[in-house]
C-alpha cells in the first residue's frame, strides 16, 4: 500500500517520543510490512485534543479525499488524536475515502478483539488529556498562589527571576509609566505611540502598536494583581503603578471606547460620552461634527440612527450638555439634599470592602486545599512532600486571614463635614473650565436620556431624576426654546427600572476619601 505518516508531539509534555523517533519506527514498521511511504505529515508542539488547531492533520485529512494513499501510519493511536469525538469523526473520513488508520506500535487489527483495543487505547487517550489538563489547572493554580511565573508570553516591564517569580525590569518599567502617565493625562495613544518610535524604543525588538498599548492599560498585574481563573494574589508582583493611576485610565479607556474611531482636537472634547443614551432605542450616543461657512457644528447621534434603524434626530452639543450641566449644578440649591447625600455617604462606610470577596474567595480555596489534605492523611496516603504542602498552605491560610482583617479596618472614616464640603465644591465649579465641567458631569450624572421632545437626566444620588422639556423654534435647530424642567413623576421615569443607589454613593465615598487623604 501506499501510506503516509502522521506525527505530533504536544507541548504539554516534552519528554514524550519526538517526531524524528516516531517517523524512525514507523519507517520500520512500513518497511516491515512491504508499504511505500510517499509522504510525512507533522505538528510539533500542539496538542491532540483538537483536531481544527493542527494544520498538518487537516491538510492530511483533506488530502485524503484524492485518493493519493491507501493508509495513514501513526506511531501511536493516541497521535492520531486524544480526544474521542474527533478520533472518531476523522476516522470515519478516512474510511469513506478508502484510507486505513494504523498504529505502528499496538496490537491493532480489523478483527474484533483489534476493534476493542483501539476503543481503549482512545480511552486511555483522552482520560489521558482530562487529567492532563486537570494537574495543569491545578499547578497553575498554585504557581499563582506562590507568585510564581505561570509561562506564556512575558508581560513587558517585568523580568522572571531563577526562582521563576516576578520582578520589575528596570530597562523596560519606566517606560510602562510614562505610558500610564500619558495617557490618563489626556494623551492619545497614537501620540503616544509615534513619540516612543521617535526615541528609539520598541517592545524586544517589535514596534509598539495600539492593541499591544491598549492591552497594556487595562493588564491588572501592573498594579501587583496576579490572576489565574477565580484565584487573585494581590503579594506576587511588585507594582509598577499607583491603582490610583490605574483606575484613572480605565475611565478614560471606558469612554473612549463610545467615541467615533477618527482622531479628535482638544476643542471637540464632548463630555458626555459613556453617559448619553438615545430615548428611542437606547443606544448610546456619540459625538460628530460637520462643517458650514467658516464654523464647525457639533452635535451627539444615535449609534443606530448612522445605521438608518433609528428616526432620533442629531442633537446638538452645547444645547444638550448645558441642560445637564444645570440639572447637576441645580443640586447645591437643596440644603436638605445635601445632607442627604451626606448621611448616605457617611453610612455606605460601614459596608465592606470591594477586595474582601477576593480575599474570600482565596481563603476559602486554601481551606478546601487544606481539607483535601487532612482527608488523605486520614486515609493513610502520606508522601515525603505532604508536611511541606500542609505547612505552606496553612501559612497561605494565616496570611490570607490577616489580610481580611487588614481591609475591614483600612478605611478611615470620614466625617460628615469633611462629606459635606467636598461636595459644596462643586457648587464653584467653573463650568467655561473644561477639566472642572467633565468632573462635575463624572461626578454628580448617572446617565443621559434624549428623546424627541425631552432630556431625562439621571443624578447620581436616590430619586435623582430630572426631566426637562425643550422644542426647536421655528425648526432651527441652532436657536432653541429655553428648556423648562417638568414634574419627573408625572412625565417620565427612569428609563431602565431601579439603579444600583448604593453603586453612585460608592462613588462619592471613594473621590471623598482620596481628597480627604
Amino acid at each position: 500500500m501506499k501510506a503516509v505518516i502522521y506525527a505530533r508531539y504536544s507541548s504539554d509534555n516534552q519528554r514524550e517520543e519526538s517526531i524524528e523517533g516516531q517517523v524512525r519506527e514507523c519507517l520500520a514498521f512500513a518497511e516491515r510490512k512491504g508499504h511505500t511511504v510517499i509522504k510525512t505529515y507533522a505538528d510539533r508542539a500542539l496538542s491532540g485534543r483538537k483536531a481544527e488547531n493542527r494544520p498538518e492533520f487537516m491538510q492530511m485529512i483533506a488530502n485524503s479525499a484524492r485518493g493519493e494513499f491507501d493508509a495513514v501510519i501513526v506511531w501511536k493511536i493516541d497521535r492520531f488524536s486524544r480526544n474521542k469525538y474527533d478520533s472518531t469523526r476523522y476516522k470515519h473520513t478516512l474510511y469513506k475515502n478508502n484510507v486505513t488508520l494504523i498504529s505502528a506500535t499496538e496490537p491493532i487489527d480489523d478483527t474484533a478483539e483489534g476493534q476493542l483495543m483501539e476503543s481503549i487505547f482512545e480511552g486511555f487517550a483522552e482520560y489521558y488529556s482530562k487529567d492532563l489538563a486537570q494537574k495543569t489547572t491545578r499547578g497553575m493554580t498554585e504557581n499563582v498562589l506562590k507568585g510564581k511565573f505561570n509561562g506564556g508570553p512575558l508581560i513587558f516591564g517585568y523580568v522572571i527571576d531563577n526562582d521563576r517569580k516576578f520582578q520589575i525590569d528596570p530597562d523596560t518599567a519606566p517606560v510602562v509609566e510614562d505610558i500610564f502617565n500619558r495617557y490618563a493625562n489626556g494623551e492619545s495613544i497614537r501620540s503616544i505611540i509615534d513619540d516612543l518610535q521617535s526615541k528609539g524604543l520598541d517592545n524586544r525588538g517589535k514596534p509598539f502598536s495600539y492593541n499591544f498599548i491598549n492591552r497594556m492599560l487595562k493588564n491588572r498585574r501592573y498594579i501587583g494583581e496576579y490572576v489565574f481563573k477565580d484565584i487573585v494574589n494581590t503579594e506576587a508582583i511588585p507594582p509598577i503603578i499607583t491603582e490610583e493611576l490605574f483606575e484613572k485610565c480605565q475611565r478614560r479607556l471606558e469612554a473612549n471606547k463610545y467615541k467615533p474611531a477618527s482622531f479628535r482636537k482638544v476643542e471637540d472634547k464632548y463630555f458626555l460620552t459613556g453617559k448619553i443614551f438615545c430615548g428611542c432605542c437606547g443606544d448610546t450616543m456619540s459625538g460628530v461634527s460637520g462643517t458650514g461657512r467658516n464654523e464647525i457644528y457639533r452635535y451627539y447621534q444615535c449609534m443606530t440612527s448612522k445605521k438608518h434603524r433609528c428616526s432620533k434626530k442629531i442633537v446638538q452639543k452645547d444645547l444638550i450638555e448645558n441642560v445637564v450641566t444645570s440639572a447637576a449644578m441645580s443640586v447645591f440649591k437643596d440644603k436638605e439634599l445635601i445632607d442627604r447625600i451626606s448621611d448616605a455617604c457617611y453610612s455606605l462606610q460601614n459596608t465592606e470592602s470591594a477586595e474582601l470577596p477576593a480575599l474570600r474567595k482565596q481563603l476559602k480555596q486554601v481551606n478546601k486545599e487544606i481539607d483535601n489534605v487532612m482527608n488523605a492523611i486520614k486515609a493513610g496516603i502520606v508522601t515525603k512532600t505532604t508536611k511541606s504542602t500542609l505547612e505552606n498552605l496553612e501559612q497561605e491560610q494565616e496570611k490570607l486571614e490577616t489580610a481580611i482583617s487588614l481591609e475591614k479596618i483600612r478605611r478611615p472614616v470620614i466625617s460628615k463635614e469633611h462629606i459635606k464640603a467636598w461636595l459644596m465644591k462643586f457648587s464653584r465649579t467653573d463650568l467655561s473650565n473644561q477639566e472642572q465641567k467633565q468632573r462635575l458631569i463624572d461626578v454628580f450624572v448617572n446617565s443621559v436620556h434624549v428623546y424627541e421632545d425631552r432630556v431625562v437626566v439621571l443624578l447620581n444620588y436616590k430619586d435623582g431624576e430630572k426631566c426637562i422639556h425643550y422644542s426647536d423654534s421655528g425648526g432651527d435647530e441652532k436657536k432653541p426654546d429655553t428648556p423648562q424642567e417638568c414634574s419627573t413623576l408625572v412625565a417620565c421615569g427612569d428609563p431602565y427600572g431601579n439603579r444600583k443607589w448604593r453603586v453612585a454613593f460608592s462613588n462619592f465615598l471613594k473621590i471623598a476619601e482620596n481628597l480627604v487623604k
